[in-house]
Formats: structure tokens, C-alpha cells, sequence
């Protein structure tokens, strides 16, 4: 009988070296994502179906493991019917942090247009 073995892929670098508060968001993140499953009384099985992934997959996204990939997250929130809330997780108008440089880059002054300035 012939065998073949798949490699197992390697672990993003980026996930392996995660600050703690990054990796404690991820696990919350999991946390939420079985929370909302329970609430609307989906067993993982269920819920890995339309997912379209295996359970353990879906274990892994609960559990905060950060090598889940996105698509596994996007069709999660899909399935809990949060798909929305991706769309406005960096949105530039709650990016604090690019409004505070977008005004640093401001002019202290301005200057009246001139009229050869405003020839349309």
C-alpha cells in the first residue's frame, strides 16, 4: 500500500510572534464567535456545514488559534448573519490615529484664494 503524506503547512512568522494583546483579541474574537453560535442554538457541526469547513476548523476559529485563516472568520460573521461588521472594522472615519495625521499635516495658515486661483 502506497502512502502519501501531505506536509503540514508552516506557521505564519506573524502568527507566531503576535504581541499579547493581539493574541488575547484573537482569542476573544473566538470567544464571541461560539457566544453567538450558542445563542442562536447552532451546534458546531451545524454551523461547520454551512461554514463549509470541518469542525475542527471551526474549533480552532472558537479557540482563538490566529493561524485560522480569514475566509474561515468572513464565512463565520456570514453564518451569524455580522458580515456588515467586517466591513467597518478599519473604516477610515474611526481610524483615530490617521484623522490625529491627517491634522498634524494641516497648515497652521491659510491664505484667501486669489482671483486668478478661483478661474473655473
Amino acid at each position: 500500500m502506497i502512502c502519501h503524506v501531505l506536509p503540514m503547512p508552516r506557521a505564519s512568522r506573524a502568527a507566531s510572534g503576535l504581541p499579547p494583546q493581539s493574541q488575547r483579541a484573537i482569542t476573544q474574537l473566538g470567544k464571541d464567535i461560539a457566544l453567538a453560535r450558542r445563542r442562536r442554538k447552532m451546534p458546531q457541526r451545524l454551523m461547520a456545514e454551512r461554514m463549509l469547513v470541518s469542525v475542527q476548523t471551526l474549533q480552532r476559529l472558537e479557540a482563538g488559534d490566529p493561524t485560522v485563516g480569514l475566509a474561515v472568520l468572513v464565512s463565520a460573521l456570514h453564518v451569524l448573519g455580522m458580515t456588515q461588521r467586517l466591513a467597518s472594522l478599519v473604516a477610515p472615519e474611526s481610524d483615530r490615529a490617521g484623522i490625529s495625521e491627517d491634522l498634524s499635516r494641516l497648515p497652521e495658515r491659510t491664505h484667501a484664494a486669489s482671483d486668478d486661483e478661483l478661474d473655473f
